[in-house]
C-alpha cells in the first residue's frame, strides 16, 4: 500500500506538471509576445556576457565628462513616467553638434521629448512609432495615444513615421543617417532587429545611441545588452561603449578613452542642473 500510495502521489505530481507545461506551451503559440518573459531572464543573459571576459561589468564606459565641452539645454523636459534622464537627452545633443550631424533617425517616439531636443541642433530628425490605430488595438486608452508626440508635433524638422520597426520599409532610408536612437520595445528579440535596423540606417561614420541599456546610471540591464552584442556586426562591437551618468550605450567609430564600469562609482564631479519655468 505505501508503495503505491507514493506512486499514485507521484503521477498525480507528474500530471499536474505535465498540464501546466502544455497550458504554458498553449499560452505562446497562441500569444508568441509571451516568450519574451522567458527569454527576457536577466540572470541567463548576464550569465552570457560573463563569459565575454571583458564585458563583465558590461561594456567599456565613456565618461559623460568628456563629450560635455561647453553647457547644454535640455529643452522640453517633462519629469513624467517613461521618459529619459535629463543626462539621456544631453548626450544625444551633445553627440549631434560634437560630430556635426546632418540627420537624425529614432525608433520610438513616446511624448516627443528627444527627437524636439535634438531638433533645436539637426535639421533633418525622422521618428517611427505605431500608429495610433495600431496602439489602440493593443488596448490603450484614447488618452494614452493623445499623449504620443504631444512635444514633437507640428515642429518642420521633425518627420514623424507610423509603423512596426520590425516589419517597416526602411530601405529608403538605410545609410543616409549620422545620429540614430533606439528606443523602441526592450524585449530582447525586439532589441536585436532594431539594432541590426540601426546599422543599416548609419552613414559611414554614423553613430548609434540606445535607451535603457541600463537599469540606472550604475546598473546594467543585461537583456539589452545582450541584444545589443547580438545585434551589433562581430566586426564592430569593439566600439560598443556605454556612457557614464546615462542609461545609454553607444556605438561610435569616433576615438574616445573609455573604462571598465565600476560599481559603486564614485562622484568625481557633480552636474549644475538649473530648472526654469516655460515660458507662456
Amino acid at each position: 500500500m505505501p508503495y503505491i500510495a507514493t506512486r499514485n502521489w507521484i503521477m498525480s505530481g507528474f500530471k499536474r506538471k505535465s498540464s501546466k507545461f502544455l497550458r504554458a506551451i498553449s499560452a505562446v503559440i497562441k500569444n508568441p509576445l509571451l516568450l519574451n518573459a522567458v527569454l527576457d531572464q536577466e540572470d541567463e543573459h548576464r550569465d552570457f556576457m560573463l563569459q565575454i571576459k571583458e564585458l563583465d561589468n558590461g561594456f567599456p564606459e565613456i565618461e559623460f565628462n568628456d563629450l560635455l565641452e561647453d553647457e547644454i539645454s535640455v529643452k522640453p523636459f517633462a519629469f513624467l513616467d517613461g521618459g529619459s534622464l535629463p543626462t539621456d537627452l544631453a548626450l544625444l545633443k551633445l553627440l549631434a553638434k560634437k560630430f556635426k550631424a546632418k540627420n537624425y533617425f529614432e525608433i520610438g517616439t513616446w511624448r516627443g521629448e528627444s527627437v524636439r531636443n535634438v531638433a533645436d541642433v539637426v535639421e533633418e530628425c525622422y521618428s517611427l512609432n505605431l500608429s495610433d490605430e495600431e496602439i489602440k488595438s493593443r488596448g490603450m486608452s484614447d488618452e494614452y495615444i493623445g499623449l504620443h508626440r504631444h512635444f514633437s508635433k507640428n515642429n518642420p524638422r521633425i518627420t514623424h513615421l507610423f509603423g512596426d520597426s520590425r516589419s517597416f520599409d526602411f530601405s529608403q532610408y538605410e545609410g543616409k543617417f549620422d545620429l540614430v536612437f533606439v528606443d523602441g520595445d526592450h524585449h530582447f528579440d525586439s532589441v536585436v532587429h532594431d539594432t541590426q535596423t540601426a546599422f543599416r540606417l548609419i552613414s559611414e561614420k554614423g553613430i548609434i545611441v540606445w535607451h535603457d541599456y541600463s537599469n540606472s546610471p550604475e546598473s546594467t540591464r543585461w537583456n539589452v545588452a545582450h541584444a545589443i552584442w547580438k545585434g551589433c556586426p562581430p566586426d564592430k562591437r569593439k566600439y560598443l561603449r556605454a556612457v557614464s551618468h546615462t542609461l545609454c550605450a553607444v556605438f561610435m567609430t569616433q576615438e574616445m578613452s573609455s573604462k571598465t564600469r565600476r560599481y559603486p562609482k564614485s562622484p568625481e564631479s557633480g552636474f549644475e542642473i538649473c530648472i526654469k519655468k516655460p515660458s507662456s
